[in-house]
């Protein structure tokens, strides 16, 4: 996800707050890129989408109570992945967690410095977390949360909401020390694509033709896998994505090799189209392609055909050299690509 963005320090409150500069090297110290930060946010929005189950892929399609929960599940998730002391564990501990011997606070928010600072946080340490999926970005950073200067509002006394808690305004954006600002956060493919072609992978999940009314039936996951390989080329598809559009336990099968080729692997070899994922053998031939190279859980689909004279790149595959094919070409069986027999095609 790349390294923390060089993010100016005050450093008078650097030099004044001696136990938030130990909160912040350590936490440093444990995720340098800020890698962990960046799984947890989204392996936690995906949580809450829960599209499995559900088949959501907008936050904006969460009930507002699953919004406010989201906090909880961001302070979880993030204690299990550094295993902070927490006050779950141990009741002396009266803020979310114990680091290096210094309380901290958990906060998150889905809008950046929207964090809202309960009475019993006043004088602690917080971390502030802030992710938006639909910018695919993500920030974290420490604030002391001093009573005076969060009462400060512009030459007025701020006495905070009903529950008796600060937000910040404009003037205290200063009183957060970024740890890592304005990250990459992993994209939620289903969000991002363009509305047509989302269209016809959820019209293909519905049994639904084009021009016709959708109508009410079983969702049909292997056809809406299918379509999303079909369509989609050249990009990162998590597994989250299947997960989504299968709808089912065993998600990963609807990718896999089976006996009446309706699968996506076997279905799609049929028109040329290949799919790749984080078998070793499969990165070689992306980055022989100059296809983006699937990581762990992830899959890049293409359609190519066998390599002729002058093809600038092509990869080795079942014994032949093929290349990325364009819209010019006609469609040929794709090659069997190597792996574990009735899980790669």
């Amino acid at each position: 996800m790349g390294t923390p963005n060089p993010v100016p320090q005050s450093s008078a409150v650097l030099s004044e707050d001696a136990e938030l500069v130990k909160v912040r090297d350590y936490l440093l110290s444990q995720d340098p890129g800020g890698k962990r930060f960046a799984r947890v946010l989204r392996q936690t929005i995906d949580q809450l989408l829960d599209g499995e189950n559900t088949g959501r892929y907008d936050w904006q399609d969460l009930h507002k109570t699953e919004k406010t929960h989201a906090g909880t599940l961001v302070e979880i998730n993030l204690q299990r992945e550094f295993r902070f002391a927490s006050h779950m564990e141990d009741d002396t501990i009266h803020m979310d967690y114990l680091i290096e011997g210094i309380e901290v606070d958990c906060k998150y928010s889905q809008r950046k410095y929207g964090w809202m600072i309960p009475p019993e946080a006043l004088g602690e340490i917080c971390l502030v977390v802030w992710a938006d999926d639909s910018k695919s970005r993500w920030s974290a950073g420490l604030l002391r949360a001093d009573r005076a200067a969060l009462a400060e509002s512009e030459g007025k006394t701020k006495k905070g909401n009903r529950d008796g808690k600060f937000s910040l305004t404009r003037k205290h954006h200063g009183l957060v020390t970024w740890l890592w600002d304005d990250m990459p956060l992993k994209e939620n493919l289903l969000l991002h694509l363009d509305e047509a072609t989302r269209k016809a992978i959820m019209d293909a999940g519905r049994g639904t033709r084009p021009g016709q009314p959708a109508r009410e039936k079983r969702w049909n996951g292997q056809a809406a896998v299918n379509e999303l390989f079909s369509l989609v080329h050249h990009r990162i598809v998590d597994r989250s994505v299947v997960r989504t559009l299968a709808r089912q336990y065993d998600y990963m099968a609807r990718i896999r090799m089976d006996k009446g080729n309706t699968r996506a692997r076997p279905k799609l070899r049929q028109v040329g189209i290949i799919i790749l994922g984080q078998d070793t053998k499969h990165a070689r031939i992306a980055k022989e392609l100059g296809l983006p190279v699937p990581g762990s859980g992830e899959f890049v689909a293409a359609q190519v055909r066998r390599a002729r004279p002058g093809d600038l790149k092509s990869a080795k595959i079942d014994g032949g050299e093929w290349t990325l094919a364009d819209g010019a070409d006609l469609a040929e069986v794709a090659p069997r690509l190597p792996g574990r027999r009735g899980q790669d095609g």
